[in-house]
C-alpha cells in the first residue's frame, strides 16, 4: 500500500543529508566562502529539521503501536462489540456482479452477528445490455422519462430508491430478466439500511453511468448506505461509491472493518473507514456506549 507520508518523510531525510553536506563541503573547501552567520543559519535549519523529523518518526511510531492495540482489542472483543447492535433492522444488500465468494461470507456474517435481518439481496448483471433494459421498460409508466441512453443514470437512481424504500417496485419487476443475475427476499418492506459490493471489474460507458446512478439512489434515503469491499480487492471501487455519496469499508473481511459496517449501519458518523489510504476517518467510526440495562 502507498503511504503517502512514508515518502515524505524519505524525501525530508534525504533534504537533511544534502544540506548537512553542503554545509561541511563548502566548509572544508573554503572556510572563506562560508560566514559565521551564514553558518549559524544553516546549522539551525537543520537542528530545525531534525527536530521536526524525530517528531514525526515518534508520532508514527506511537500511532502505529496505537492503531496495532486498538487492532488487537477490537479482534478479542469483536463478539461482544457485534451482538445484537442491529438487532431488528431490515437490511438490504446489493452485488455489482456475483455474490458468491469470501465476501458474501464477511458480509453475511457481520449482519448475523449484529442481529440483523437481510430483507433482500439483489446480484446484478454486467456490463448491461441498453438495448434489452429498453425495450423491457416499453410500456412501463413509471418508466417516463426514464428510458434511453441518455436516461441511465436517472434510471439507477429510480432503481435505488425502489429497492431501499420497498413496497410497489415497478421498475424492478419490469428489468428482474434484464438486471439480476440472482436474488433473495421480497420488495414490499422497507430496508433500514443498505451495504453494496462490486465484485465485477470497473464499468464504463452507459454501464459505468447506471451504476453511478443507482449507488446515488441507493444513498439517497434517510436509510445508511455503505459500500464495502475487503482489503485486497483487485478493483477498489471505494473512490466511486464516495463520489455516489456512500460511506465505504475497505476492509471488511476484518472484525475491525466488519465492525465498521455495522456502525454505519446503525447510524454512527458517515465517513470512509478501513486501512487503504482512501480511509480518510480511519479505522471506525466513533463506538457508541451501550445503554445501560434495565435494573442496573
Amino acid at each position: 500500500m502507498f503511504d503517502l507520508r512514508y515518502h515524505v518523510a524519505s524525501l525530508a531525510a534525504v533534504f537533511l543529508a544534502l544540506i548537512i553536506g553542503i554545509l561541511v563541503g563548502v566548509g572544508i573547501s573554503d572556510r572563506g566562502l562560508v560566514d559565521s552567520a551564514k553558518t549559524k543559519f544553516l546549522q539551525d535549519e537543520v537542528a530545525s529539521l531534525q527536530h521536526r523529523l524525530d517528531n514525526k518518526s515518534t508520532q508514527k511510531a506511537d500511532q502505529a503501536r496505537d492503531r496495532a492495540a486498538a487492532q488487537t482489542f477490537i479482534n478479542e472483543t469483536y463478539p461482544a462489540l457485534a451482538h445484537n447492535r442491529l438487532k431488528g433492522k431490515q437490511v438490504a444488500v446489493v452485488y455489482v456482479g456475483s455474490d458468491t465468494g469470501a465476501i458474501r461470507s464477511s458480509v453475511d456474517g457481520a449482519l448475523r452477528d449484529a442481529g440483523a435481518q437481510q430483507v433482500r439481496l439483489r446480484a446484478l448483471k454486467v456490463p448491461i445490455d441498453a438495448k434489452q433494459l429498453d425495450a423491457a421498460l416499453k410500456g412501463q409508466p413509471a418508466a417516463a422519462g426514464l428510458r434511453g441512453k441518455a436516461n441511465f443514470e436517472a434510471l439507477g437512481r429510480a432503481l435505488g430508491q425502489e429497492l431501499v424504500l420497498g413496497g410497489d417496485t415497478p421498475l424492478w419487476d419490469s428489468l428482474t430478466g434484464a438486471l439480476i443475475e440472482h436474488q433473495d427476499g421480497g420488495t414490499q418492506m422497507p430496508a433500514d439500511g443498505v451495504v453494496v459490493v462490486r465484485t465485477a471489474s470497473p464499468q464504463s460507458g452507459a454501464t459505468s453511468k447506471f451504476l453511478l446512478g443507482l449507488y446515488e439512489g441507493l444513498g439517497s434515503t434517510s436509510a445508511p448506505a455503505v459500500g464495502a469491499e475487503q482489503t485486497d480487492a483487485a478493483d477498489s471501487a471505494t473512490a466511486v461509491f464516495r463520489q455516489a455519496g456512500l460511506s465505504t469499508v475497505d476492509d471488511v473481511d476484518t472484525p475491525v472493518g466488519r465492525l465498521a459496517l455495522l456502525l454505519l449501519l446503525a447510524g454512527q458518523s458517515p465517513g470512509q473507514y478501513g486501512v487503504k489510504d482512501s480511509a480518510t476517518n480511519g479505522a471506525l467510526p466513533p463506538l457508541p456506549a451501550r445503554p445501560a440495562s434495565a435494573g442496573g
